[in-house]
C-alpha cells in the first residue's frame, strides 16, 4: 500500500489520468482511478500462495474505463512487491499493439512484440511481450518453449478482449483462440482477462472466469461472475468519459412490391412485427431520394458536428455503414456538402494507416463498415451515425461508445458532466430500447433457453422498390425522437 500511496499525486479532481515524472526513482507515476486502486488490491490478494480463490481474475470495464492503462499499473505494483516478474499481452488485432506499447512506455515499462525472429537481447530484458492470438497459435511450440525460458513462474498473461477466448464446455477442442491461451498460461503466477462486451450468443464461456448458477425467468442458468465491474454510467459520473445523447430519426416505410407501387406502408418506430421491422431498417438506411430516413438522419448529423466544432474545434463524426457499396456512398454524398472524409474497411490494406490517419487528422468524417469496434481509439470522435442493419446490443453499443472517449486535452477544460457525445439512428424498437440501457453492464450468459440475436443481417435479399416520398403520408413523418442518457425517459407511449 505505500508503494499505491507514493503513486498518487495531487491534481486537479476533474483531470483525466496523466503522466508525470517522479523526481527521486525517475518513474512515471499517475493518480490511478479508484477501479484501478480495487484491481492493484485483487490482484495482491490472488497472488497471495493461501489464496483460495483461484489465479484468474476478469475484469469488466466499459469503454474508455482504462483497462489497459489498469492492467499496466497493476502488474507494476506487483512487481515492486516481488510478487510477479514479467507479463504477456495477448491481443485480437494487430491495431491495439501500438496502444499497449505507447501505454507500458508511459509507465516506464517495456514492452516488446514478441517474434521468433525479434532481437533476442531486447525480448530477454524486456518486462512484457505483446502479440496477437492469430500469432500466438500460429507459433505455439516456439512461443511455449521461449516462454518457459524468460517468463518463469512469476508471470502474469493479460487476456485483452477476453470474450473472443470462448471455449465450449462441450467441446474442449473448439476456438483455436481459447485453447491457445490456455495452453501458454497453464503456468503463470496469475492471468488477467479485460473485457466490455458481453460474449456471444454461441454457447462459449470464458476459459479462465468463475462460473455461478442462478435463476432467471424460472430457469436455470450458467453465468460469468467478472471479478470487478466498472459500468458506464459510473465512469459518466466520474467525469472519465462523456455522457451519450440520442436523436432517433422517425419515419414511414412503404412496403410495396417491385413494379407495383402502392401504400402499404409502416411506422419506423412503432413497428413490432419482426420481419417489418428488420424489412424497414433495410429500407430506412437507404440513400434513395431527399425525404429518405438515412438522408435526413445525415444531414442533421452534419449540422450537429458543425454545433458541436464551435467548442471543440477538431471534433469528427463516424458513420457506420451496412457494406462497402452504402459506404461509399455515404462518403460521396458528405464530400459533396464539402466534408473530408476517411473511408476504412476491412477490405483495405491500409486500414489501420486509415485509422491512424483519421485520429491524428483534420478529417471531418470517418465512414466504416466493420473497423471501429472493440480496441479503436479516437477521442476526437463526437457524433456518430449508426446506419446499419446489424441489430445486436453489443454491436450497437460498441459502435456508439467509440464516442465516449477523452482526451487529456478536453478533460483539462470541460466540467463534469463532459459534453455530450451525439448519436444518430434510424428510430428502429431494438435499437432504442438498447439506448435505454447502454450504460448498464449485462451479466456474461453462458447457457440460457433464450436465444439471442445473431450478430447479421436478416434474410430479405437486395430488394430495391419505388421509394415512396414521406411528404406524401404527412403525418409525423420525419420525427426526430431525442433521448438523453445515462437517465432516460420514457418515450414512444400510444
Amino acid at each position: 500500500m505505500e508503494w499505491l500511496e507514493r503513486l498518487i499525486f495531487p491534481i486537479s479532481p476533474i483531470a483525466a489520468p496523466s503522466f508525470a515524472l517522479c523526481s527521486d526513482a525517475d518513474q512515471p507515476r499517475i493518480r490511478p482511478r479508484i477501479w484501478q486502486q480495487q484491481l492493484i488490491q485483487l490482484l495482491r490478494r490472488r497472488s497471495d500462495p493461501a489464496s483460495t480463490k483461484g489465479r484468474d481474475v476478469l475484469v469488466h470495464a466499459g469503454p474508455g474505463a482504462g483497462k489497459t492503462l489498469g492492467a499496466l499499473l497493476g502488474f507494476q505494483a506487483m512487481q515492486h512487491e516481488g510478487r510477479l516478474s514479467r507479463f504477456v499481452v495477448f491481443c485480437h488485432r494487430t491495431s491495439i499493439l501500438r496502444q499497449w506499447r505507447d501505454a507500458a512506455a508511459g509507465l516506464g515499462l517495456s514492452l516488446e512484440e514478441w517474434s521468433a525472429c525479434g532481437d533476442a537481447g531486447l525480448l530477454e530484458q524486456a518486462d512484457g511481450w505483446l502479440l496477437t492470438y492469430q500469432a500466438a497459435a500460429r507459433q505455439l511450440p516456439t512461443l511455449t518453449a521461449a516462454l518457459q525460458h524468460w517468463g518463469g513462474p512469476d508471470l502474469l498473461a493479460i487476456a485483452d478482449e477476453a470474450h473472443h477466448l470462448g471455449m465450449d464446455p462441450d467441446e474442449p477442442d473448439g476456438p483455436i483462440w481459447g485453447r491457445t491461451f490456455l495452453d501458454l498460461s497453464h503456468g503463470c503466477r496469475l492471468r488477467l482477462g479485460l473485457t466490455g462486451t458481453p460474449f456471444r450468443a454461441d454457447n462459449l464461456a470464458f476459459c479462465a472466469a468463475r462460473r455461478v448458477r442462478v435463476e432467471a425467468q424460472g430457469q436455470l442458468v450458467e453465468q460469468i461472475s467478472p471479478d470487478l465491474c466498472v459500468e458506464p454510467r459510473q465512469l459518466i459520473a466520474a467525469g472519465d468519459v462523456r455522457p451519450l445523447e440520442f436523436h432517433f430519426q422517425d419515419g414511414w416505410v412503404e412496403h410495396s412490391r417491385e413494379g407495383m407501387p402502392d401504400r402499404d406502408v409502416s411506422p419506423l418506430s412503432a413497428e413490432q412485427r419482426e420481419s417489418w421491422r428488420a424489412r424497414n431498417l433495410r429500407r430506412a438506411i437507404r440513400l434513395s431520394d431527399s425525404s429518405s430516413i438515412a438522408l435526413q438522419l445525415l444531414l442533421r448529423a452534419r449540422r450537429q458536428l458543425e454545433r458541436v466544432r464551435q467548442q471543440h474545434p477538431r471534433a469528427g463524426g463516424l458513420v457506420i455503414a451496412r457494406d462497402i457499396d452504402h459506404a461509399s456512398a455515404i462518403g460521396r454524398l458528405l464530400e459533396e456538402e464539402g466534408d473530408r472524409v476517411d473511408l476504412v474497411h476491412s477490405q483495405d490494406p491500409d486500414a489501420a494507416q486509415r485509422l491512424a490517419q483519421f485520429q491524428e487528422g483534420q478529417a471531418d468524417w470517418l465512414v466504416s463498415i466493420d473497423m471501429c469496434a472493440e480496441g479503436f481509439d479516437a477521442p476526437r470522435l463526437r457524433v456518430v451515425a449508426y446506419l446499419t442493419t446489424v441489430v445486436t446490443r453489443s454491436r450497437f453499443v460498441q459502435g456508439i461508445t467509440r464516442a465516449v472517449r477523452m482526451s487529456s486535452e478536453r478533460s483539462a477544460i470541460e466540467d463534469i458532466p463532459r459534453d455530450p457525445s451525439v448519436i444518430f439512428a434510424p428510430a428502429d424498437p431494438l435499437l432504442m430500447s438498447y439506448a435505454r440501457s447502454w450504460s448498464l453492464s449485462e451479466p456474461y450468459r453462458i447457457r440460457s433457453d433464450q436465444p439471442e440475436d445473431d450478430a447479421t443481417e436478416t434474410s430479405g435479399g437486395s430488394w430495391r422498390g419505388p421509394s415512396l416520398p414521406l411528404e406524401a403520408v404527412n403525418d409525423g413523418a420525419g420525427e426526430v425522437i431525442r433521448l438523453r442518457t445515462p437517465e432516460l425517459p420514457r418515450f414512444l407511449q400510444q
